[in-house]
């Protein structure tokens, strides 16, 4: 949850999963602010914190979130977006932002965040995209200094319980040569279906830019649904949830028999790729029909049924994580060991919004860093 990540690594060989070469595509910018940087931003605009020191702001965040639900878990947000309001501090928060992922060995990602909710003291929504932008660009040359190399998209997200979708869709198309590589919907699932944004969604189709969307979180299947239909999701955001729509069957010891559903079968069969956040989705209770803990997760379920499954940490601060801690907290839960780390890696790289070209490279990329770890 700050600049500092922990090292973690593989049981039995020692390999250390934070030198491991890894793509982030489900990371909030709002979620992954430096308690530090939270309480000097605050500090400068004059806004009260639950805490003034930044171990206990932190562990504060992370305990709020443990709520069981997404609409309390969301409430947190609250106080990161009231600092990120004004373009140095957006600026602020980005850099850092992709200062952290070049630390915890990330190659490329791309950060996801909703410039609508940015706009209080006076920004436009184009200029906090370029504020963000901005960010951004510091923080590679950051990186690059460190002789590390990192690559990062801006996900424009527009919130699905506003009325601003078309809004969004177009400022997110206007910075198509300045960043952004995606569109995406999120907030409060239940009851915000996708379908309250067809226009924006079609909108984007016919221009040809890639959408992810929220969904199979806080609702069901009829919200993946809705995301494959209007949405038109090249991926799902979170999407665990699918998970409802495959029955397992053990008949003895020895025979499982395992049955898809249509709308499982074509996520499957179409690899549409699955942004799982582990700790996320145990503490907003996307899980809860199957457990409270990491073992309960459907993740290794749908890795074994070879749908494409990537690892992701949604909210930094909120989990109190890292992507390496996730992949270390998945391998001890089901025992992964470097080849399917490197599964996750590949279907990550395969599914970032980017030309063919520069998916094929970051492939070359993870291979390589995997072969000589």
């Amino acid at each position: 949850m700050n600049a500092t990540i922990e090292e973690y690594l593989l049981p039995g060989g020692g390999t250390s999963i934070n030198s491991l070469p890894k793509i982030s595509l489900h990371d909030h910018l709002d979620g992954g602010l430096r308690p530090q940087t939270i309480i000097e931003l605050a500090d400068a605009i004059g806004f009260e914190l639950p805490a003034t020191d930044a171990a206990t702001l932190g562990t504060w965040f992370e305990d709020q979130s443990n709520s069981g639900s997404l609409v309390e878990y969301l409430k947190t947000f609250d106080i990161t977006t009231a600092v990120m309001q004004t373009r140095e501090g957006l600026a602020r928060v980005a850099r850092e932002f992709v200062e952290d992922l070049g630390r915890d060995g990330v190659i490329y990602g791309e950060l996801r965040w909703a410039p609508e909710q940015h706009l209080a003291r006076g920004l436009t929504l184009d200029q906090a995209v370029e504020a963000v932008q901005e960010g951004i660009e510091a923080g590679i040359e950051h990186v690059g200094q460190s002789g590390s190399r990192i690559r990062i998209g801006q996900l424009v997200t527009a919130m699905r319980h506003n009325n601003r979708g078309m809004e969004i869709a177009e400022l997110a198309l206007r910075h198509r040569t300045n960043g952004v590589v995606g569109f995406d919907i999120a907030g409060a699932e239940l009851g915000f279906p996708a379908r309250n944004h067809v226009a924006a969604f079609d909108f984007l189709a016919k221009e040809f830019f890639p959408v992810t969307v929220h969904a199979g979180e806080a609702d069901g299947l009829d919200s993946i649904r809705g995301a494959l239909f209007d949405g038109r999701a090249l991926r799902l955001g979170h999407g665990v949830r699918l998970a409802e729509d495959i029955t397992v069957e053990r008949e003895d010891d020895e025979n499982t028999f395992v049955t898809l559903g249509p709308v499982a079968q074509w996520v499957r069969d179409r690899e549409i790729t699955l942004e799982l956040a582990p700790s996320s989705n145990l503490q907003t209770g996307a899980i809860a029909a199957w457990g409270q803990d990491l073992l309960d997760h459907p993740f290794d379920l749908l890795y074994q049924l070879d749908f494409r499954v990537t690892v992701n940490t949604d909210n930094r601060l909120m989990s109190n994580t890292s992507l390496t801690k996730e992949l270390a907290l998945l391998s001890d839960a089901f025992g992964y060991d470097l080849d399917d780390l490197e599964v996750f890696q590949l279907n990550a790289a395969q599914a970032a919004f980017l030309p063919l070209e520069d998916r094929e490279e970051l492939t070359d990329a993870i291979s390589a860093g995997f072969e000589t770890a």
